[in-house]
């Protein structure tokens, strides 16, 4: 993902969640200058042969486990020791549906945080939202059930049915 991605992320963005749940530029920006690696874009054309037309992104960063980020929140750096891989946010254009992009997606992603196994992250949380537990489930993530006061505020946040999940790495 390159910072120049960012208006057709968040063209993406409007598609998938229509008037809800929209984050600015300015905070999923900062989560690409804090971890530009784990962070992914699909396209549908190659960069190489001209423009490229984005048909889904992932944002993802080291963090806290006990700690989400509130959702469209700009974040100032990475915190000291994170313990946990955060998929902040995926979505995809409705053309790629069905086609495996998500999961190239995540699996890039995924492969890059576990390549460098000095950072230390020993599980990977995000918050499910618009009924997608089943499919976070397929990558080996499961509802945590009882949640701190702190996480529950946060969830709040993200709308109604929103659920944390969790996995070990």
């Amino acid at each position: 993902m390159r910072i120049g991605d960012l208006p057709q992320i968040l063209a993406v963005q409007a598609v998938a969640y229509g008037d809800v749940m929209l984050e600015s530029e300015a905070a999923l920006g900062s989560r690409l200058a804090l971890s530009p690696g784990t962070c992914w874009v699909a396209e549908d054309t190659p960069r190489a042969r001209g423009e490229a037309s984005i048909a889904g992104y992932l944002f993802s960063h080291p963090w806290h486990l006990a700690a989400p980020p509130p959702l469209d929140t700009i974040l100032d750096a990475l915190p000291e020791a994170p313990d946990c891989w955060y998929v902040h946010d995926m979505a995809l254009a409705p053309r790629t549906r069905g086609a495996g992009v998500a999961g190239q997606l995540y699996a890039a992603a995924l492969t890059a945080v576990t390549a460098v196994p000095a950072r230390g992250l020993r599980s990977s949380a995000l918050v499910a939202v618009q009924q997608s537990q089943g499919f976070w489930a397929r990558f080996g993530y499961a509802a945590v059930t009882d949640v701190s006061p702190l996480i529950a505020a946060k969830l709040a946040g993200y709308g109604d049915g929103a659920v944390f999940m969790t996995r070990t790495l």
